[in-house]
């Protein structure tokens, strides 16, 4: 099969864009990775790079038993050179001959034909079936010629396992998979759905042929509802057997063990096949197959579709006895119960029983995915005359899916019951267990919520049910809280004309979160009426009116209470196996406990919060919002802005407006922090556009308005930022969100001082921070600014004050970034002893500089100086060289802005 290379070309995301800056003009480069990953295409990006034209050697599996084939296609590549007119004569003269003389001669004519080539760049492809004989002659020839550059693609060579025959001295890059981004640009002509996307890329671990070879399924429906165990499509099974291929039989043992296992890990694999489980999952591990480098021991494939071909290939009595296998070695005994029964006889009538209360158990140890498998497994295998029974299985198999967001099970739950005679009732609570395993890869959304409306007519409580999942998706998808809010006070009324106390709390509390978005008055009241109704053990927690108020704690800065709220709703998800619930609760006191300026307890919610949606099929994007925000403000500016990135992209695929919002304002603060305002402005400009357009009035739900302001203030466009502050000042004091009002004065602070009413802007940041003194790090970031503030009036005593007191804050809350940043200001406020040792800059450097700390990009800073790229990207080299500084936040505190 061709190499993947030939699928991605014409796709510049996806063509060596990934591999490693360093490679790039390095003169001897390995290649690596596994069929249809893109190692040609990446082999061909970095040949022209050099700048010189390139001469392609292609090797085929025919070539490597015959010697000096490679030595031949060079020889004829260049036939118009005397030395490869002799090389290859002398190749015609080897057969019959002395073997070790004809090795020397054409050791000496192929060191000639390099010394004598014109300038190029040689790319050696599919070099895994170079023959043995052409490596030897052409390694020789190469350590002559150091400067001669080469660009090698194979499939499989360990780095550490000693020296490559292209040169010892050779760079070896793993080529690195698609990024879900670059898949979706890959598959543009399919015009996927974004769901479709996101499965299409796990399936495929990244690899662009494999990707394609998905995407170009007959039948892409019925891969959808099977999910990852879906047949895999001709093209694709030829791909993954072509990489299976590339280890031994012995490993695709192992490996076929694994993908039988929900969860495999190193000791499993060594209890089943002994003490050569580890080499052989090296080999896996080599060839691309598996990452081992998971700090549970866990075993991954790196494409699911891996595990799904392998499985695929197996017989039935093989799988069940390979099951019985591995129920035996299992030390864990819900997996080896889940073995037993994949071991059973499926006419088994007492599988069924068994699988229920294995699944139960699951539940309550928290395996989302196992009792969502487990629970699936025993209603399939309960028997069709035993219809109530079956009804009852399937739907709580639905609802496990649900809890886990995994659709595919979610689907085959429901086909159990909707395709066969049932109820209203359960017909209805089939699919609104459907639609809420959906998250937001609801596709056909109008179709679903027209049959649950149709099963549910005549029916108000079951009515009401399906409007309030047609009101969260107004809301969420749409981008439509007035329709929401309609669907939500229609359904309240339904549920509480039939007396239905569970569903008449869902739809005030879908009313109130709703109303509070458009700053309706209403909100209280709705919230109120629910939050007097007897509580319901039938709600999921993060839809319950407990946990709406402590949300609405948060947005009116009373983190404290919003955490005492929180924390009992985090033992009632957990126990009730709610991962989608749980993740919520953890994102809420996570928050929570960053505004009260407990930031180590703020990074392990927000960490368990991302652990969790990591292992389970629900939407990366809520998790990446509050991780971006927790990890921004307490650890790592790079990482943070990495969960954002992620959060973004997940939010465009599936479509989900509120946290597009929400992460795109993540990505724009952390950039303004980092002292990047000129990047900030266009995450947190699209923010306002959306946020407009779904209509959300009250400020303090989302906090980017300030955040704005200040971004606008830093790269000149003070009209607009005034306008924006005044125009959000008057809608908070309208609606009374006093909270918003000190962030709101820090921005027009900043304002001031851009001005020059140095001392206006001062007394509004010091109001500001005395009102801030129950949220330690907005306090401290106020006393920053305030620092900022004094030093442009030229109040150096007064800036170092307020820097003083930002940096003690900063470090007793543990809030490292923002630590760093005030000790950089305190640090050039302090006078030098003896006068001011800091290193000069040129005056070169100086207008370098300053242009980069007012959040320049190098392109913007090279059209203004009038230079190019390369020698500002030098210049900066220095003045970080010289302040002895190692980023671009650093420097926006050691100089003194372009703007300044």
């Amino acid at each position: 099969m061709r190499d993947s290379a030939t699928w991605v070309n014409g796709l510049p995301e996806a063509s060596g864009a990934g591999l490693p800056d360093e490679v790039r003009g390095i003169r001897r480069v390995v290649l690596f990775g596994p069929p249809g990953i893109g190692k040609t295409t990446a082999a061909g990006v970095l040949g022209r790079q050099l700048g010189r034209p390139v001469l392609r050697l292609a090797p085929g599996p025919q070539d490597t038993p015959v010697p000096y084939t490679g030595l031949l296609e060079l020889a004829l590549a260049l036939q118009p050179l005397p030395t490869a007119q002799e090389l290859a004569a002398a190749l015609d003269e080897t057969v019959g001959t002395d073997h070790a003389g004809a090795s020397l001669r054409l050791r000496r004519l192929t060191a000639a034909v390099l010394r004598d080539a014109p300038p190029l760049t040689l790319v050696v492809d599919n070099a895994q079936w170079l023959d043995a004989a052409s490596a030897a002659v052409l390694g020789w020839a190469l350590r002559l010629a150091p400067g001669f550059p080469v660009v090698v693609a194979e499939r499989t060579w360990r780095p550490g396992a000693g020296n490559h025959w292209c040169g010892e001295d050779a760079h070896p890059v793993r080529v690195p998979p698609l990024t879900p981004r670059q898949v979706a640009a890959l598959l543009a002509p399919h015009r996927p759905t974004p769901g479709e996307v996101t499965r299409i890329h796990a399936r495929s671990g990244g690899n662009p042929a494999l990707a394609l070879a998905l995407a170009e399924a007959a039948d892409p429906a019925a891969e959808r509802d099977g999910g990852d165990g879906a047949a895999l499509p001709p093209a694709a099974r030829r791909l993954v057997g072509e990489w299976l291929d590339t280890v031994s039989e012995e490993a695709r043992e192992l490996l076929t063990l694994a993908a039988l296992d929900d969860r495999p890990d190193r000791g499993l694999l060594a209890r089943l096949v002994g003490p050569a489980a580890g080499n052989l999952l090296a080999e896996a591990g080599a060839a691309g197959l598996v990452d081992l480098d998971r700090p549970d021991g866990e075993v991954h494939f790196t494409a699911s579709a891996i595990g799904a071909e392998l499985t695929a290939r197996l017989p039935e009595t093989a799988r069940r006895l390979l099951h019985a296998r591995l129920a035996e070695a299992s030390h864990d005994g819900l997996r080896r119960d889940r073995h037993t029964l994949l071991a059973a006889d499926a006419d088994d009538p007492g599988t069924a029983r068994r699988a229920a209360r294995a699944a139960g158990s699951a539940r309550l140890r928290g395996e989302h995915a196992l009792a969502a498998e487990l629970s699936l497994l025993a209603a399939e295998r309960t028997p069709p005359e035993d219809a109530a029974l079956l009804a009852e299985r399937a739907l709580t198999a639905a609802r496990d899916a649900a809890h886990y967001g995994d659709l595919p099970r979610g689907r085959a739950a429901a086909r159990l019951v909707l395709h066969r005679h049932a109820s209203p009732a359960q017909r209805v609570d089939t699919l609104v267990a459907l639609i809420d395993a959906s998250g937001q890869e609801l596709h056909g959304a109008d179709q679903l919520f027209a049959e649950a409306l149709h099963a549910a007519a005549g029916h108000p409580g079951l009515t009401a049910q399906v409007l309030i999942r047609q009101s969260l998706w107004a809301n969420v998808n749409d981008g439509d809280p007035r329709r929401a809010c309609a669907l939500a006070e229609r359904a309240a009324a339904l549920a509480e004309s039939v007396g239905d106390t569970a569903a008449t709390t869902l739809a005030l509390t879908m009313q109130a979160r709703v109303q509070r978005i458009l700053g309706l008055p209403g909100a209280g009241g709705a919230l109120a009426r629910a939050l007097s109704l007897p509580r319901s053990a039938a709600l999921p927690v993060n839809g319950t009116p407990q946990h709406l108020a402590a949300r609405h704690a948060l947005f009116d800065d009373r983190p404290d209470l919003a955490r005492s709220a929180l924390l009992p709703l985090l033992v009632e998800a957990e126990r009730t196996a709610d991962a989608e619930a749980t993740v919520d609760v953890l994102r809420g006191l996570a928050e929570a406990e960053l505004r009260a300026g407990r930031c180590t307890e703020a990074l392990a919610y927000a960490r368990r919060a991302q652990a969790l949606t990591d292992r389970t099929a629900l939407s990366p994007s809520p998790a990446c919002y509050t991780s971006a925000l927790v990890e921004g403000a307490t650890r790592s500016t790079d990482t943070a802005l990495a969960h954002a990135h992620r959060g973004i992209d997940a939010s465009r695929q599936e479509d989900n407006k509120v946290f597009l919002s929400r992460n795109l304002f993540a990505l724009g603060h952390l950039l303004l922090a980092a002292g990047r305002p000129k990047e900030a402005l266009e995450p947190l400009a699209e923010v306002r556009v959306l946020e407009e357009e779904q209509q959300v009035r009250d400020p303090s739900v989302l906090r980017w308005h300030g955040d704005l302001a200040e971004a606008l203030v830093a790269v000149g466009h003070d009209d607009e930022a005034e306008a924006l502050l005044a125009d959000t000042r008057r809608t908070a004091t309208d609606l009374g969100r006093t909270s918003v009002l000190p962030a709101l004065d820090r921005a027009l602070a900043l304002l001031d001082a851009a001005r020059g009413d140095h001392d206006s802007a001062a007394r509004r940041l010091a109001d500001a921070a005395d009102r801030q003194r129950h949220l330690p790090l907005e306090r401290g970031r106020t006393l920053l600014a305030l620092s900022h503030a004094e030093r442009r009036g030229r109040r150096r005593a007064s800036a170092r004050a307020a820097a003083r007191s930002a940096a003690e804050l900063f470090t007793a809350h543990r809030a490292h970034p923002w630590a760093d940043a005030a000790a950089l200001a305190l640090q050039r406020l302090e006078p030098a002893p003896g006068g001011d040792a800091r290193p000069r800059l040129t005056s070169a450097e100086e207008r370098c500089a300053r242009l980069a700390a007012a959040g320049a990009s190098n392109r913007d800073i090279a059209a203004t100086l009038t230079v190019s790229v390369k020698t500002v990207e030098a210049t900066l080299t220095r003045v970080y060289r010289k302040l002895d500084l190692h980023s671009r936040v650093q420097l926006a505190h050691a100089v003194v802005p372009a703007s300044e």
